[in-house]
């Protein structure tokens, strides 16, 4: 798994919570008891969580010891753990009204075995709320990958390339769970993020998608190296508007999956 930075994460705080909020507000789900954010990084989706159910019993889940401090730093109220998703999925315990997880699956493995066993983990009458990103053809994406193939980087690199997130298609999750849920919503949305220059996209991938290959390299210099041939590519993918600012399409998927 790569490493995560909480400080680099917020930095487009407002950004990575709106799909949180929206994906919240389809969960019908009235007076949940207990609730957990699988994947919960530095607390800000959990923060919302309470917002809307106060006297539900809160806990978030992170991999990462980094978000877990943070999250307890600024939300001394929630239960905080760190821990693996899988990990989590399999080892039974107390259902959950209402399992949340914004932008964390994709990290995750073996989605066939994974999904229905979190689902397990719902209560009757409970839902599985899910949001990931769905853009790994973006150019963002695609020229991370092409500029680690090069001559200059691909001596650096794993042999066969890092480890990045994946999501299969829409299908796929609806199959998965079909059989076994009440009801299921489904839904696509791009954003639209409206960027001060290319380099904006760049300190967002910092935070998440470029992690695989920036910690792969072996020392700062050569990640800073890595990093200033990744801005030149998105110069070009990405043009600037004539105010300056760049459009930065975001798509993501969205599944609530009712027990």
């Amino acid at each position: 798994m790569p490493t995560w930075n909480a400080d680099q994460y917020l930095k487009f705080a407002a950004e990575r919570t709106q799909p949180a909020r929206d994906l919240l507000a389809r969960i019908v789900v009235e007076k949940p008891g207990r609730v957990i954010d699988l994947g919960c990084g530095p607390g800000n989706s959990t923060a919302l969580l309470a917002e809307r159910w106060a006297a539900a019993e809160l806990s978030g889940l992170d991999s990462s010891p980094a978000m877990i401090a943070q999250a307890k730093r600024d939300f001394p109220d929630g239960h905080w753990a760190v821990g693996d998703i899988t990990e989590w999925a399999g080892a039974g315990g107390a259902p959950f009204d209402v399992v949340f997880s914004n932008a964390a699956m994709q990290w995750v493995g073996d989605h066939e075995t994974v999904y229905p066993a979190i689902f397990r983990r719902v209560a009757p009458g409970g839902a599985l709320a899910v949001q990931v990103p769905a853009n790994l053809d973006a150019p963002a994406h695609t020229e991370m990958r092409e500029l680690a193939r090069t001559p200059a980087w691909a001596s650096m690199l794993p042999h066969g390339g890092v480890r990045e997130w994946y999501v299969h298609d829409e299908g796929f999750y609806y199959d998965l769970l079909a059989g076994q849920a009440a009801r299921i919503d489904l839904w696509v949305t791009e954003y639209l993020h409206v960027m001060d220059g290319p380099a904006g996209i760049v300190e967002w991938y910092k935070g998440t998608g470029l992690r695989p290959f920036l910690d792969a390299l072996p020392n700062d210099a050569e990640r800073e190296n890595f990093l200033a041939d990744y801005t030149d590519r998105i110069c070009e993918a990405y043009p600037a508007q004539p105010d300056g600012k760049v459009l930065f399409p975001f798509r993501r998927f969205f599944l609530v999956a009712y027990r």
